[in-house]
């Protein structure tokens, strides 16, 4: 696959990023560029000039781990940076065809088993759901449900996290801190387009929020990428207000590309009570229209 454009943004950016105290060398005085210069870049990786230019040019087709791991330390790469880096460079030679685990990550061929609605269904104390790395919501238990109303309420959303964070008006009211939301969106789809370059769903969405969002557009140029496994959110809810959300995502093994998520709250506290109160109000929701039905047929 041809990804040199994304290689040569991607290296370009991390190298934009490391300052010359950073990396222990010193400044000088007449800099024309941010971050370090390419020559730097290359002594750092113990490699030629000439062959590092190469590499920011996009060409990563044959590169040995080697080479790769030198470089990711020059640049200072983090976890979830390094394994994009590998990706890449997989995704260059075309070898992740043929090693690649099958990823689930396209809606319309995948449906949840029985039995894991059924573990969805069972935890009862806060919301939980499975992603895919587009940030299609493929399946949830009812508190996720109730307490992403917003993303449920509104048909363009699509049940998508990114396009609720970028399209809709009422994300902004959700997530108190917003600017950071954005920013974990895409780098999680950022990082799923390094994984999984030829998934038109993906470039589609992408295309879609690049047109439609200068937010998103200007986050998917930084080429940010981050692993998400495990933190706090804040969040405000209509109906219960805010919600201080501790959350962790586990990777599925047996649906390679899909995570589970659990929010739940600190024992004892405000949120705690939230989301009891939340359990509560979706019940209540769900049960109101079973009574009009059953009103309607009488």
């Amino acid at each position: 696959m041809d990804n040199r454009e994304e290689v040569r943004e991607f290296l370009t950016s991390r190298r934009a990023k490391i300052t010359p105290d950073r990396a222990g060398l010193p400044s000088g005085s007449r800099r024309r560029v941010p971050g370090l210069r390419r020559s730097e870049v290359a002594a750092l990786a113990d490699m030629s000039v000439e062959y590092y230019a190469k590499l920011e040019r996009g060409n990563l087709a044959g590169v040995s781990p080697a080479v790769l791991e030198a470089l990711a330390r020059a640049l200072q790469l983090d976890d979830a940076e390094r394994a994009h880096l590998l990706n890449l460079a997989r995704a260059a030679d075309g070898s992740d065809v043929l090693t690649r685990p099958r990823r689930c990550t396209t809606t319309r061929q995948w449906t949840p088993h029985r039995s894991l609605q059924w573990t969805l269904d069972a935890i009862t104390a806060g919301p939980a759901f499975v992603r895919n790395g587009r940030m299609d919501v493929l399946a949830a238990n009812q508190l996720f449900r109730a307490f992403y109303t917003d993303l449920y309420a509104t048909p363009g959303n699509r049940r998508n996290l990114a396009r609720f964070t970028f399209l809709d008006p009422a994300s902004r009211r959700f997530y108190p801190d917003w600017d950071a939301f954005a920013d974990i969106t895409v780098a999680i789809v950022r990082a799923e387009a390094g994984r999984d370059p030829h998934d038109k769903d993906l470039h589609d969405l992408v295309g879609e929020l690049s047109t439609r969002s200068d937010a998103f557009r200007t986050r998917w140029g930084a080429h940010d990428v981050r692993h998400h496994g495990t933190g706090t959110k804040h969040f405000h809810h209509h109906a219960v207000g805010d919600l201080t959300l501790a959350y962790e995502g586990l990777e599925m093994a047996a649906a390679p590309g899909l995570t589970l998520t659990i929010y739940t709250a600190e024992p004892g506290s405000p949120s705690e009570q939230g989301l009891r109160l939340l359990s509560t109000w979706a019940a209540t929701e769900e049960a109101e229209p079973d009574t009009e039905e059953r009103s309607a047929t009488i």
